[in-house]
């Protein structure tokens, strides 16, 4: 899935600059979003859809369906768009508490990545590989079939650990207000 990022953005009639400052994310942050040169986290996506005053289904670009079974398909054999980092799979209709994210960590994910803390609560599931998840002052290092729900508004972040590919289920549902 890709973002629609830039066509929300020029429709709501914001500059980079103005979507940088409502969202609390750098203008060169959002740009390189807006040319696919990068992948948001969660929580980056949220405070976007947020600033832009839209859902996350349709900051990626996904129709609002009335259905009350939603059904995203594989694309050959594979959950999500296995080219990016993360990757919105269900959720998608504005009315859905929960999201599910296919998110795809790398070795460098250490260095390059911030933290995510986002309001709600989460569960990640390790689908492939050795991933460590730093969540506050905590290290966990988690395997396939390993999973961890928690408050995600505790500063967190994944890193593969070995150059297997690695990937994992995260769900995220939102607190009712």
């Amino acid at each position: 899935m890709t973002l629609n990022l830039k066509f929300l953005r020029v429709q709501s009639g914001m500059t980079l600059e103005q979507l940088a400052a409502d969202s609390g994310l750098t203008r060169s942050y959002l740009s390189k979003l807006e040319r696919g040169l990068s992948s948001p986290s969660i929580g980056s996506a949220l405070k976007i859809a947020e600033a832009l005053g839209t859902s996350l289904d349709r900051l990626y670009g996904e129709h609002d369906d009335k259905d009350p079974v939603a059904v995203v398909r594989a694309k050959n054999g594979k959950p999500g768009d296995t080219t990016t980092y993360l990757s919105l799979v269900a959720g998608l209709a504005p009315d859905r508490i929960m999201r599910a994210f296919i998110v795809r960590p790398t070795k460098t994910a250490k260095r390059g990545r911030i933290m995510s803390h986002h309001e709600g609560e989460e569960i990640l599931f390790i689908l492939t590989g050795k991933i460590e998840l730093l969540i506050g002052k905590r290290k966990e290092v988690l395997y396939p079939g390993d999973c961890v729900q928690f408050d995600s508004t505790i500063p967190h972040k994944l890193t593969a650990l070995t150059s297997e590919a690695a990937s994992a289920l995260v769900v995220i549902a939102t607190k009712e207000t």
